[in-house]
């Protein structure tokens, strides 16, 4: 990690040294767009050459069977069922706390104002399949599907050797999840996009994904014929605040937890002490040598700043400026600096609070904006998979109420149709 002072570097060469890997958008769109094309025309035919040619899947029957998710089930060693059903049971049960509330309004006498929640009829959730088998989204997405009522939820991930990870498929049918296809990437993405004869298409797509699911999503959401998407969502990042009082193996240990998930991942640390942050660095060489995944982690260091700071306030007012995944605030009272906090996907509060915790168990959702987008989206929720639906009702003394500033405002801009409407009614007395 390379070491900065806030005392001895400028502010620009602080921000610099922030930025996020570069994602080579141009590039990416350029390999992408054609699959989506060619997907949009030729429906899961085409999806299957596009699995055939990057996943080396070359089975006909792309989409789960029965008999695959309970051969699924009894491959799962119990300990893992466990894990998943206790993880499953927090996030509901946070969750449940999402469901919008609708209300209504009087806003003048005999005009009555209503909001109501719809679940958005089809959707499809994208599963990871690449470097890490991913359970844990399976249930971040599948379940506040549910709980928000969606009729229809598709889930898709690459597979290896023609077969969905055991544990991904037990996580699913928890979920509820029967609907599930052995393709990823691009194709993938534009398949639940555009779908084809055999295969509708859904009206919303969430999940992350690599640097090519990334581009197909952005591309496929800006296709009046392409599906909207969750929201922006790159490679993984976390920020840490830590004061003098952390412990260093708690530090390191969090910071490399998001480092082993991809070279492009980014961590970042924030202190008010020099001599923590050596001692930080000094546990991640030590610690990284005992991971699998230490070749991820040694070239995401390579973009990972670690900044000295003269106070816990300054290293908020930095976080918010980067607008984190993840933030953890491993300083004493951390609770008091909560409310500082402006722009973060996911926040874990105290020395006891891994960004693991919120991966898997906790309750809250680990599908978060990443790449600054923290500043304008917040993490998946029930809500993200509803919509909101207004209601008026106004009786013919409501209209006489607000009728003079219905008719002004409407000359006002010119649309006269509009004003008449009300003139109508308020002429045809019967």
């Amino acid at each position: 990690m390379k070491i900065l002072n806030v005392n001895t570097n400028s502010k620009s060469e602080i921000r610099q040294a922030l930025k996020r890997p570069l994602i080579k958008t141009e590039e990416m769109h350029s390999i992408v767009q054609p699959i989506l094309q060619d997907i949009k025309i030729g429906g899961i035919d085409s999806a299957l050459r596009y699995a055939k040619q990057y996943d080396g899947f070359d089975q006909t029957d792309v989409r789960v069977s029965e008999k695959e998710f309970s051969e699924a089930e009894k491959l799962v060693p119990q300990n893992v069922k466990t894990a998943i059903q206790a993880a499953k049971e927090n996030i509901e049960k946070f969750h449940l706390e999402q469901i919008p509330k609708s209300y209504s309004v009087e806003t003048r006498p005999g005009v009555k104002c209503s909001r109501e929640f719809r679940a958005i009829e089809n959707v499809g959730i994208y599963i990871p399949g690449g470097t890490a088998v991913l359970p844990s989204t399976v249930l971040m997405l599948g379940i506040p599907a549910r709980i928000a009522g969606c009729k229809r939820v598709v889930a898709i991930s690459p597979s290896k050797g023609g077969r969905i990870f055991p544990s991904v498929l037990y996580a699913a049918k928890l979920c509820g999840i029967s609907e599930f296809y052995k393709i990823g990437g691009a194709q993938g993405i534009a398949l639940l996009a555009y779908g084809d004869e055999d295969f509708p298409k859904v009206d919303k797509i969430f999940g992350p994904g690599n640097q090519y699911v990334t581009a197909a999503k952005n591309l496929i959401s800006i296709d009046p014929e392409g599906a909207v998407v969750d929201m922006p969502a790159g490679p993984s990042e976390v920020l840490v605040i830590a004061d003098e009082f952390a412990n260093p193996k708690f530090v390191a240990s969090d910071l490399l937890s998001q480092a082993e998930h991809g070279i492009d991942s980014q961590v970042v640390l924030f202190s008010t002490s020099e001599l923590l942050v050596t001692s930080v660095i000094e546990e991640i060489n030590i610690q990284a040598k005992l991971l699998p995944r230490k070749e991820f982690i040694s070239e995401s260091l390579k973009n990972s700043p670690a900044v000295i700071v003269d106070t816990i306030d300054l290293a908020i007012e930095l976080s918010n400026y980067y607008a984190p995944e993840h933030l953890i605030l491993n300083v004493r009272n951390p609770d008091q600096y909560s409310i500082s906090i402006q722009n973060a996907g996911s926040v874990f509060l105290g020395e006891f609070t891994p960004e693991s915790a919120g991966d898997y168990v906790s309750g809250t959702n680990h599908s978060l904006p990443t790449n600054g987008y923290a500043k304008v989206y917040g993490g998946v929720s029930v809500e993200a998979f509803m919509k909101g639906v207004t209601f008026q009702s106004i009786s013919r003394e409501g209209l006489k109420n607000i009728s003079a500033s219905i008719i002004d405002l409407a000359v006002e801009e010119g649309l006269n149709a509009h004003a008449n409407a009300v003139h109508v009614r308020l002429q045809n007395d019967r």
